[in-house]
């Protein structure tokens, strides 16, 4: 995986101090190794260093201080940095007073915000580490994406994938979840995640998921949130700019942050480039290649999805309304594919309507281009797209 070259660019100026958050075995410290080989790493991984840490964060700072102004020339790394969340009390007194910089790496801000943890007021910038996106790789493979994900580990296995997908969901309900005291009641919320795996990318009714798991509303929701602050899910809310009484406007989608973990959630796995299944995967791996452009980018858009109460709907709207894309996996796209753009570009005029499709070849029709998968990808990873 270091042979890899990630997008990510942690170019931090002397003295400055960032957070680096990412789902885990998305490759941070793979990351950090590469990039900050001279810099003092505490991994709190370790039992004895989590043990020591925990029951004394003051030794960080005594441990610090005695370093020399050489070893302390690149910013200290802290791993896993949320499960010792009184540490960051001592990283800010080093910031402000000695001048000390740091890389904060971790996989969930809840448990610190839970804690009310030291965020450090603005101290620190923030940068996320995601699953491989396609700019990262030479030669990649649709369905080999589709079905192994694009976190690293995975992506690079053969056979064995299943079996680290697999182990993957539950270390994330045994380490993330349960021993991080983020729930209390963990068969409640592995129900909640299979339930969530058919319910993956459709509006959210939590009433009926509640329902399915055993809990109530509220309860759900909370899961949700889970998951968000985790990074293991994303929200997409729907587009907004105009009321009108035809149009969803008050229900969110939610999608995992990997299309091979949802796969596993669904029990999936893509023989061929057609189907519903395959549908839903292309359009999970697209928005997942947007969210990751919009992060690693720092433009920021928002993305959001519009549907009418009729059912009439298009994936994602970007850039409030600008950018309209449909996700198709027919290999030929015909009249009634453009149904749901035509609908949107009539009442809102959106400067690009957009298809990405399995089609060989770019072309447009009545206004609205028609793009192969590739070639949408190449273009956004370019900056030509948005």
């Amino acid at each position: 995986m270091g042979n890899i070259k990630r997008i990510l660019d942690m170019k931090l100026p002397k003295g400055q101090s960032a957070f680096l958050w990412g789902a885990r075995k998305t490759g941070k410290t793979t990351y950090l190794k590469i990039h900050f080989s001279n810099s003092i790493v505490y991994d709190f991984l370790k039992t004895d260093v989590f043990i020591n840490m925990s029951k004394n964060p003051a030794l960080l700072r005594e441990q610090l201080l005695s370093k020399s102004k050489e070893q302390l020339k690149y910013p200290v790394v802290l791993d896993e940095v949320q499960k010792v969340p009184q540490i960051l009390d001592e990283v800010h007194w080093m910031i402000e007073n000695k001048g000390i910089s740091f890389i904060l790496c971790g996989s969930s801000v809840r448990k610190l915000r839970r804690g009310h943890a030291n965020l450090l007021g603005g101290r620190a910038w923030r940068y996320e580490m995601l699953p491989f996106v396609t700019a990262e790789l030479k030669d990649f493979d649709l369905l080999h994406i589709l079905n192994h994900g694009m976190i690293p580990s995975h992506y690079l296995q053969k056979e064995e994938y299943k079996k680290s997908l697999e182990a993957y969901v539950q270390d994330y309900l045994k380490e993330e979840i349960f021993e991080e005291g983020l729930t209390r009641n963990i068969s409640a919320f592995s129900r909640f995640l299979e339930a969530f795996g058919y319910s993956h990318g459709e509006l959210t009714n939590y009433s009926n998921i509640a329902r399915d798991c055993g809990v109530d509303s509220k309860t759900v929701k909370e899961y949700y949130q889970i998951l968000i602050d985790t990074l293991l899910a994303i929200r997409i809310e729907p587009f907004k700019k105009r009321q009108s009484r035809q149009v969803v406007t008050k229900t969110s989608k939610y999608y995992l942050f990997d299309v091979g973990v949802a796969g596993f959630l669904v029990k999936r796995y893509l023989e061929k480039e057609k189907g519903e299944e395959f549908r839903k995967a292309f359009e999970h791996f697209i928005l997942m290649e947007l969210e990751a452009y919009r992060i690693y980018s720092g433009k920021k858009f928002e993305i959001n999805f519009w549907r009418t109460k009729s059912g009439v709907e298009v994936d994602f709207i970007l850039e409030k309304g600008k950018i309209a894309i449909e996700i198709k996996g027919t290999s030929r796209v015909d009249k009634n594919d453009c149904k749901g753009l035509n609908s949107f570009k009539a009442e809102y005029f959106p400067s690009k309507s957009i298809i990405v499709c399995n089609e060989k070849e770019k072309r447009i029709h009545n206004g609205i281009e028609i793009i192969p998968w590739k070639i949408f990808l190449d273009e956004l990873w370019r900056g030509d797209m948005l």
